[in-house]
């Protein structure tokens, strides 16, 4: 299992564009709502064992039914903090293909808005939907919009931290976490790997190999 500092830009075989950007400087983050594992409740502290991916749900972007990760198990995901007003925006392009050539196989997307590094996701939950259907016609699951880093960060990325220690941590907006059928974490990818990038395209691939998808 590895997880990158720096990004490994090379040409895919599917023939998709490919354009590194430098990695801007870590933002801070400002409060937004956020989940918690099934059965627990702000404030609750008691003792359980180690949580994998499929303990963790998210609000919906939408405001339906919480978006559980459980509800994913069997399937690897990939969990992008997003922003609609950033550099890497354009992203949701290919994350948008990416969920296209491969939910049929079982990938689940997972795109977590956060305004948390320099304020790139100033809208409410309506202005962020429209925005990512009408630019990018977005149609995989959106959380609301989350903390993601610091003490109020959602429960997921505490997880990762817990994980891998301080790597786990988002470094800017559509840092990428690859999660495993059975809910471990398998990758995390920095902002300028996009997510069509042959590193990505054959990890995810090869997870579905072995999971008979």
């Amino acid at each position: 299992m590895k997880f990158q500092t720096h990004p490994r830009m090379t040409h895919s075989p599917l023939a998709h564009p490919q354009f590194a950007q430098p990695t801007p400087p870590m933002a801070g983050g400002t409060p937004a709502a956020q989940a918690y594992p099934p059965g627990d409740t702000p404030g609750q502290t008691r003792p359980r064992a180690r949580p994998n991916a499929h303990n963790f749900a998210f609000p919906s972007l939408t405001g339906d039914a919480p978006i559980r990760m459980e509800a994913f198990k069997g399937r690897p995901v990939l969990v992008v903090n997003t922003a609609s007003a950033c550099g890497y925006t354009s992203q949701y392009a290919e994350l948008q293909t990416l969920w296209t050539l491969l939910r049929g196989r079982g990938l689940m997307v997972l795109g977590v808005p956060s305004n948390d590094f320099g304020g790139r996701e100033p809208g409410g939950a309506e202005e962020i939907a429209r925005f990512c259907a009408d630019t990018y016609g977005v149609d995989f699951p959106l959380a609301g919009k989350q903390t993601v880093i610091g003490p109020a960060a959602h429960p997921f990325f505490h997880w990762a931290v817990s994980s891998v220690g301080e790597a786990g941590w988002p470094r800017w907006n559509f840092q990428k976490y690859l999660v495993t059928p059975d809910g471990r974490l398998a990758e995390i990818w920095p902002s300028p790997v996009r997510p069509l990038a042959d590193v990505v395209l054959e990890r995810i691939q090869a997870l579905l190999n072995k999971a008979g998808l």
